[in-house]
C-alpha cells in the first residue's frame, strides 16, 4: 500500500515552510522554500515538489497564510463599497477617540479602508430592541447598487444600525445587491458579526469585504493547482482563533485569516510545552519579518475578541491574544535624525532580504548582525543550501551603522541585537506582566527561524527559568496547522442582569447558536461523534464598558449562573487585581465555539543512544556580551542529539532550519521527543 501523508504549510513573509508527516511510520521531513509574494500559491507548490511527496498520496493538507495580513498592511485590497443607515456614512471615519500614542497631537490614525466616495446611505431604521421604526427603502438600495457598479466596486459591506437585534433590513439589502450586481461579494454585518458596538461591527465587516476577493483569488488558485495534481481532499486554512476551516468557508470570513500563521505558531508552542510537562508557556515566534508573542495559562491559550492589523481598524473576531512587533531576521537597523539607533519595524522581507543574502539588500538587518557576531554559520545557512556572504554583512553594518556611531563592526552588530532583544522583552511584558501574569512562572518556547538565536537572552533578562526549543523550530508554525481542529465561533449580544428571572431563557438562545455551530461542521463533513461544542458568557460589572469571557455551565439555570459569576469574579481579580463581589453583574453576550476534532500526528519517542561527543562539530569563537566578547563555543549538530545528552554553555546548536544559542552558565538537555530544554539559571 502506498504511504499516506499529512502535510502542513506556513506561508511566511520570507520563507514558505512545509512539514510532512507520514502516517503509519511517523517519519517526518521538512522543506523551507523562499516565499513568492507575487503569488504565494506558487511557493507552496514549489515546496511540495521539493519534498518529493506524490500529491495523490496526500490525505490531509492544512496551511497558514499571510495573504490577508499583507493585503491590509500594503493596502492592496479590493475596491469596496459600504452601505449604511442614513446619517451613518462616516462611521468608519469617526471611529473611536483613542490613539496609539496618547500625547502625540500630530499623529493621525490611518485613513479608512473604504474611501468616502464609496460609502453610501439608504433610508431605514431599527431601534435597539429590533423594532422597525422606518422601513427599508428598496429603491435606495437599487440606486446605490447601480452607482457601485458604475464605480467598479468588487465587494460590498452592509452595516445598518442595530442590525444585530433585527437583521431583516440587511438581509433584504443583500438579496437586492445580489440581483443587481451578481458578480460582487456581499458581506452583511448581521452575518459577519451580530454584536453591539456600531463602529467595531462596521470595521470588521468592512475589512471582511475588502479581503474577500483577495482571499478568494488566492484560494481558488491554490485549490486549482492542487486539484490538477491529484489532491482530492479538503484544503484547510488556519484562522486567527487557533483553529482551521475549509477553503469554501474561509472566503466568507476572510478577515479571520489575518492572524493565520501566528495563531498556528501559538498552538504549536503550547503543544510542545505540554509535551515537556509545562501548562504555563510564553511562546515567541521570530521569523523573517516579525516576532509574535502569545501566552498559555493552565493549558489554555489566551483568546482576545478585539485586535487589529493596523491601529484604529479593529477586527472583532476571536483571535489568539498576541503581541506582534517588527523584530525578525530581516528587520532593518537604522539611525534617526538625532543619531539614535533603532531596530525595525521595517523589514527587508524575502525579496531582497538581508544584505548577506546577496539578492540586492542594502540595509543592515538582524541576520547580518548575527553573521558578524559568528552566531550564524555563513557556510551552513539552511543546511548549506543557501549562499550567505559574511563580508557583505560586515560591510553594510560598517557603512550604515558603525561609521556613523563611531563603533567597530562588532560593537555595532551587538548594539543591533541588544535593541532587537529589548523590543521583544517589552512585547513579552505586554502579554504577561501587563495582563497579571508573572513570567517567572512560565517556560519560554522559542521558535521561528530566528527565535532560538535570541530567546535564551530574553529568558535570562525576564528571569524565566527554562526555555524549550522544539525539534523543528523553523517550521513550528507549520506544524501547528496539523495540531488544531476545525473551529467556528458564533456570538449574540444579550444584555441582561444575572438577577433577572429571565436568565434561564437564555438557554434557548445558546441552544440555537449550538445548532448553528454543529450544522456548519456537518456541512464540512465532520462526523457527529467528532463534534464538540463549547459555551461562554460575556460578563461585566454593571456600568462597565468592556466585558470578560467565562465558561458557561450547562444547563444555564439559577445554580449554574452562580458558578459563572464566581468564575467572573476570579478572572476579574486576576486580570485587574480586584473584584467587587457586592457589585451587580450583567451578562453582555453569548458565545459558542464549535470544534470538529481532527486526527493529530503522534510524534515518536526516541531512545538515548547518543553522546555529546558524537554531536560535536567543532569549536568556534562566538560573541557573548556577558563574557566580554568572542568566546570559544562548542558547536553541535542537532540531528545527532539524542535524549539525555546534556550541553553546557557557551554553545551553539545548528540545524537546517535554525540555530540555538546557549549562553555561558546555561545548561541544555534533549528530551525523549528531541525537544531541547535549556535551564537558564
Amino acid at each position: 500500500m502506498p504511504p499516506k501523508y499529512r502535510i502542513a504549510a506556513d506561508v511566511g513573509g520570507t520563507f514558505t515552510d512545509l512539514f510532512v508527516y507520514e502516517e503509519g511510520s511517523g517519519e517526518t521531513r521538512i522543506v523551507k522554500y523562499p516565499s513568492t509574494p507575487e503569488n504565494p500559491a506558487l511557493g507552496v507548490l514549489a515546496a511540495l515538489e521539493r519534498s518529493g511527496v506524490e500529491i495523490p498520496q496526500v490525505v490531509f493538507f492544512s496551511h497558514g497564510t499571510t495573504v490577508g495580513t499583507n493585503a491590509l498592511i500594503q493596502r492592496k485590497i479590493a475596491r469596496t463599497g459600504l452601505i449604511t443607515t442614513q446619517g451613518f456614512r462616516d462611521v468608519l471615519e469617526i471611529r473611536r477617540g483613542n490613539k496609539l500614542e496618547l500625547w502625540d497631537a500630530y499623529q493621525d490614525v490611518a485613513p479608512a479602508l473604504i474611501p468616502r466616495r464609496y460609502r453610501r446611505e439608504v433610508e431605514e431604521r431599527v431601534d435597539y430592541g429590533g423594532r422597525v421604526l422606518l422601513p427599508l427603502r428598496e429603491e435606495d438600495v437599487r440606486r446605490v447598487a447601480r452607482l457601485f457598479q458604475a464605480q467598479g466596486i468588487e465587494s460590498i459591506a452592509v452595516c445598518f444600525l442595530h442590525s444585530y437585534a433585527n437583521p431583516a433590513h440587511e438581509r433584504r439589502t443583500g438579496e437586492i445587491l445580489q440581483e443587481e450586481i451578481p458578480e460582487a461579494y456581499i458581506c452583511i454585518s448581521s452575518d459577519v458579526l451580530p454584536e453591539i458596538f456600531e463602529y467595531e461591527r462596521a470595521s470588521t465587516t468592512a475589512i471582511n469585504a475588502c479581503l474577500a476577493p483577495i482571499v478568494s483569488r488566492y484560494l481558488k488558485g491554490l485549490v486549482g493547482l492542487l486539484r490538477d495534481r491529484g489532491y482530492g481532499h479538503d484544503i484547510l486554512i488556519m484562522h486567527s482563533a487557533g483553529g482551521v476551516m475549509t477553503a469554501e468557508t474561509a472566503v466568507n470570513y476572510a478577515a479571520r485569516l489575518t492572524n493565520s500563521g501566528p495563531a498556528a505558531g501559538a498552538a504549536a508552542g503550547a503543544f510542545f510545552a505540554r509535551l515537556c510537562g509545562f501548562e504555563n508557556a510564553i511562546t515567541i515566534d521570530m521569523g523573517g519579518t516579525s516576532a509574535d508573542v502569545s501566552l498559555t495559562y493552565r493549558g489554555e491559550t489566551r483568546i482576545t475578541r478585539e485586535w487589529a492589523v493596523e491601529f484604529g481598524h479593529p477586527i472583532v473576531f476571536p483571535c489568539v491574544d498576541m503581541v506582534s512587533i517588527g523584530a525578525g531576521g530581516g528587520s532593518v537597523a537604522w539611525i534617526d535624525e538625532g543619531g539614535s539607533l533603532h531596530n525595525g519595524p521595517q523589514s527587508m522581507g524575502a525579496d531582497p532580504g538581508p544584505a548577506c543574502y546577496l539578492k540586492g539588500g542594502t540595509e543592515p538587518t538582524n541576520t547580518d548582525a548575527n553573521i558578524v557576531l559568528e552566531r550564524l554559520n555563513a557556510e551552513m545557512f539552511l543546511g548549506g543550501e543557501m549562499r550567505v556572504d559574511k563580508e557583505r554583512a560586515r560591510q553594510v553594518i560598517r557603512d550604515r551603522i558603525a561609521a556613523r556611531l563611531g563603533y567597530s563592526e562588532v560593537e555595532a552588530a551587538d548594539a543591533i541585537i541588544r535593541i532587537a532583544n529589548a523590543n521583544m522583552i517589552d512585547a513579552i511584558r505586554l502579554i504577561s506582566v501587563r495582563k497579571g501574569y508573572d513570567p517567572r512562572e512560565f517556560v519560554l518556547v522559542g521558535f521561528g527561524g530566528a527565535g532560538p538565536l535570541h530567546c535564551t537572552a530574553l529568558a535570562r533578562e525576564l528571569e524565566i527559568p527554562k526555555v524549550i526549543i522544539p525539534p523543528w523550530p523553523g517550521l513550528t508554525s507549520a506544524i501547528g496547522c496539523l495540531l488544531v481542529d476545525l473551529r467556528h465561533d458564533f456570538s449574540k449580544t444579550v444584555i441582561m442582569s444575572v438577577q433577572d428571572p429571565a436568565v434561564p431563557s437564555l438557554e434557548g438562545e445558546l441552544a440555537a447558536l449550538e445548532r448553528e455551530a454543529a450544522e456548519r461542521l456537518r456541512e464540512e463533513g465532520v462526523p457527529e461523534g467528532q463534534i464538540q461544542i463549547l459555551r461562554y458568557l460575556d460578563m461585566r460589572y454593571l456600568g462597565q464598558w468592556r466585558s470578560l469571557t467565562v465558561s458557561c455551565p450547562h444547563p444555564l439555570d439559577a445554580r449554574s449562573i452562580v458558578q459563572a459569576c464566581e468564575s467572573f469574579h476570579r478572572e476579574h481579580e486576576r486580570e485587574y487585581m480586584y473584584s467587587r463581589r457586592e457589585q451587580e453583574i450583567e451578562i453582555h453576550g453569548l458565545r459558542v465555539s464549535g470544534l470538529g476534532m481532527t486526527a493529530k500526528p503522534q510524534f515518536r519517542k526516541h531512545s538515548g543512544n547518543g553522546s555529546r561527543e558524537a554531536a560535536l562539530k567543532g569549536v568556534r569563537p562566538v560573541y557573548f556580551g556577558e563574557a566580554g566578547g568572542f568566546t570559544e563555543a562548542a558547536v553541535y549538530d542537532r540531528s545527532r542529539l539524542f535524549p539525555g545528552v546534556m550541553l553546557q554553555g557557551p554553545a551553539v546548536v545548528e540545524q537546517m532550519d535554525s540555530t540555538v544559542m546557549i549562553h555561558p552558565g546555561m545548561r541544555a538537555i534533549a528530551d525523549e521527543y528531541l525537544n531541547l530544554i535549556i535551564d537558564v539559571r
